[in-house]
């Protein structure tokens, strides 16, 4: 690696890092109710080593709302809240640091598969620079620190197979807390486990004792994991929540067409509901690929897109299908497994209702960057750095980039604001300073857990929480808090206005007297604050 190699790597870990740290706490502009659940448990685990509701030193899940969270984040924003304080820097501290690691694991991933220094330089830039990358590494999700863990692992395997034999050990640990980290990846990992053995079969037959034992012990240390995930009902709700599996749907349709054909043999065997089910989920994974996900509008959802740009860019869609080319074209040695990575990454995801989903695929990065890195590279091989066609491609990248940073940074935040719970910070803030002049604080949960945003930004001692709160389990196994110590969290309608109450709702009840409202950025009406004094 050459001096201006070296500070060439060094420039795109700066500029990722720029990308992800810049306004971070400003931007997204405020805290999605799964950011305040993971920050306020990790801070309830600095303070006593417990979760929200008390259990201790959690293993395989985080109660939280009732959608048992992984524990991967939670652990790793421990050490962010010990030094900078609960706060939304230091929530979503792993996130932007692991998505910035996830960038130089691309340059040595890349510069391993492809043996070329440029490639793994190209590469990286490109993840840096990714919309769908710097949208996810800038909030608190954990499927961006499993990401970091599942491309560690995947690098760290090759190095197995290429380099020194013991690199199985760490490959498989960064497997596991990947899967500690976020659900999707346990369905990933066997996947791309699959594609990785047989791409390197024969340094796996080669070192068929060691792999073995790395086996044992990872299954061991994944069985509770397992065990919580596959025989517990609270381990099963989350996918019986989001599969199409669990969607009556395909069963109707089946009914409505066999009964057309009043229950033939031959409509029971065309009509069955199992083809419904297929077809479902071969659509769910085709929208994985769909150009207007991809490339032009990105997903649906505004906390993991603009909505002005796509998941990744307008020249990806050039260099995308030129790599893929070129893999088959050159007889690349992983070819396999690049094309492999891709092709199974949607398979978990096309098995939950909606589809395609950002969130739940990231794992198929850096993929798509390997891609458009080796095309871009071959083209500007051919054409010799011919410098109008280098300055016209360098424009238009630079075009693509400026567009989607302005509309991240300038309209983005105004336009979705509402998406992230933009108000209860400024809510619990007005509470804090009216704390002592009510016997009451009645917040309407209608925007969804508020509690979550009372404890945070109070810093509400978790001890105390887990004393006096009120929660309940329902019976789909969703927890919910209904008050704890003067706040009290209830639907707008049933709020009968008495006593002397701080009121923080959708619209005052009628008796109550106007404080003040709060709007989110884009003008809309958050809160109506007013108060009863009986």
């Amino acid at each position: 690696m050459s001096f201006y190699q070296k500070l060439l790597l060094i420039f795109i870990i700066l500029l990722a890092a720029t990308l992800r740290f810049y306004r971070i706490s400003s931007n997204p502009p405020s805290l999605y109710w799964d950011e305040a659940s993971l920050g306020y448990n990790a801070y309830s685990i600095l303070k006593t080593a417990r979760d929200e509701h008390g259990k201790f030193m959690p293993i395989t899940n985080f109660a939280a709302f009732g959608d048992y969270k992984p524990p991967g984040y939670i652990y790793f924003t421990v050490p962010s809240i010990a030094i900078f304080g609960l706060n939304e820097f230091a929530i979503r501290f792993p996130s932007a640091l692991f998505g910035t690691l996830t960038v130089l694991v691309t340059y040595f991933l890349a510069k391993k598969l492809f043996e070329k220094e440029t490639l793994g330089l190209i590469s990286s830039f490109f993840l840096a620079i990714s919309p769908w990358h710097i949208n996810l590494s800038r909030a608190a999700f954990e499927s961006n620190l499993a990401l970091f863990f599942s491309v560690s692992a995947i690098y760290l395997f090759i190095k197995f197979a290429k380099d020194n034999k013991y690199f199985i050990f760490a490959s498989a640990l960064f497997f596991l807390l990947a899967m500690y980290t976020f659900t999707g990846q346990r369905l990933f990992v066997p996947f791309i486990l699959l594609i990785l053995s047989i791409q390197f079969r024969k340094e796996i037959f080669a070192n068929l004792k060691l792999v073995f034992i790395t086996s044992l012990i990872s299954l061991f240390f994944f069985w509770p994991l397992f065990r919580f995930a596959t025989g517990t009902i609270e381990g099963r709700l989350r996918f019986d929540e989001v599969s199409i599996f669990k969607d009556l749907g395909p069963i109707n349709q089946s009914i409505e067409y066999r009964q057309r054909e009043n229950f033939s043999f031959m409509s029971n065997i065309f009509y069955n509901r199992r083809f419904f089910y297929l077809h479902k989920y071969l659509k769910n994974y085709f929208d994985f690929f769909s150009p207007v996900f991809l490339f032009t509008k990105g997903d649906i959802n505004p906390r993991f897109s603009t909505q002005l740009v796509g998941q990744l860019y307008i020249f990806d869609l050039i260099l995308i299908p030129l790599g893929i080319y070129l893999l088959f074209k050159k007889r690349h040695r992983y070819t396999f497994l690049i094309l492999g990575w891709l092709l199974v990454s949607p398979l978990g995801p096309a098995a939950a209702k909606e589809t395609p989903h950002a969130l739940r695929v990231l794992h198929i990065l850096p993929t798509f960057q390997l891609l458009s890195a080796l095309g871009l590279y071959e083209l500007l091989k051919n054409i010799k750095w011919n410098k109008l066609f280098v300055s016209i491609i360098g424009l238009f990248v630079a075009f693509n980039i400026f567009y989607y940073l302005h509309s991240y940074y300038v309209h983005w935040p105004r336009t979705y604001s509402g998406e992230w719970q933009y108000g209860y910070k400024e809510a619990v803030n007005i509470a804090k300073d009216k704390y002592n002049e009510f016997d009451n604080i009645i917040v309407t949960s209608s925007l969804g857990r508020p509690y979550i945003y009372f404890l945070l930004y109070m810093k509400y001692p978790p001890k105390q929480f887990q004393q006096n709160a009120d929660v309940k389990k329902d019976k789909f196994f969703f927890i919910d808090v209904y008050g704890f110590d003067k706040f009290k969290f209830v639907n707008t309608d049933e709020i009968k206005p008495s006593g002397r109450n701080l009121y923080m709702t959708g619209y005052l009840p009628q008796g109550v007297s106007y404080i003040s409202k709060i709007s989110d950025l884009s003008g809309k009406n958050v809160f109506f604050i007013g108060s009863k004094n009986d």
